[in-house]
């Protein structure tokens, strides 16, 4: 006799769809290889550049990707996009490092591609059920939890993406009112993006911060928050 695999999204309906946007980064692939485990799972899209050109600075290309979804709803949303480096350069210590071009790329990785895609997929999400989407945000860019500085536009750009959330999950609740939205910290996970930076910090495997989130999530019932992976309120 077969044990069937432990759901960790039973707060969704049976045969839910799920999108992963950044499927092909270290946490992107970790969450969809998670949720090919989940019994209830219906239908997994995963997004990435990598596998199917997916353009996160096209609105173009995010239109086009959302359009190709517009056959059913939506139950579960996670954006696992994000740069911590930019042409090679790491994050700033101090204002003297500033570079305006640098702060830009930040921005539309960071912020204005993720607004696309709430743009475009939050309203896919089934005004049913309940449903949940994820923006992958970090603990950096809380303003009330910076008490070391540096990382200007790392952080800048992720505190845009913080207000962009909280602004879409208000403006979602008039028309999808079981849908919760989240900006969610997943850890210092690693990965490519955070190895560099991890030296001194308690990390996590892909596989785990995948796992931690998708439980999290599924039992998160505010909508409009920015957490961390272990449900922990991080103060904006």
């Amino acid at each position: 006799m077969t044990t069937e695999p432990e759901s960790h999204l039973q707060s969704l309906p049976y045969g839910f769809r799920a999108v992963v946007i950044g499927a092909s980064g270290g946490i992107g692939a970790a969450v969809c290889a998670r949720l090919k485990s989940e019994p209830h799972l219906g239908e997994l899209v995963e997004i990435a550049r990598k596998l199917d050109g997916f353009d996160l600075l096209s609105e173009a290309s995010v239109a086009d990707h959302a359009n190709r979804l517009s056959n059913g709803p939506v139950h579960l949303l996670i954006c696992a996009t994000g740069m911590l480096t930019t042409h090679g350069c790491p994050p700033e210590k101090s204002l003297r490092q500033i570079d305006p071009e640098i702060m830009l790329s930040q921005f539309r990785v960071n912020a204005v591609g993720p607004a696309l895609v709430a743009k475009h997929f939050l309203p896919l999400l089934d005004r049913k059920s309940r449903t949940a989407a994820a923006f992958l945000s970090a603990r950096v860019g809380s303003i009330g939890d910076n008490v070391k500085g540096g990382w200007i536009s790392y952080r800048a750009s992720k505190a845009a993406l913080n207000q962009i959330v909280k602004t879409a999950s208000i403006e979602l609740a008039r028309t999808h009112p079981n849908a919760v939205i989240a900006a969610m910290h997943p850890g210092t996970v690693r990965t490519p993006l955070s190895q560099p930076y991890s030296k001194g910090h308690p990390t996590v495997s892909p596989e785990q911060a995948a796992t931690s989130l998708i439980r999290t999530l599924s039992r998160q019932t505010q909508t409009g928050t920015f957490i961390a992976y272990d449900g922990s309120v991080i103060e904006w």
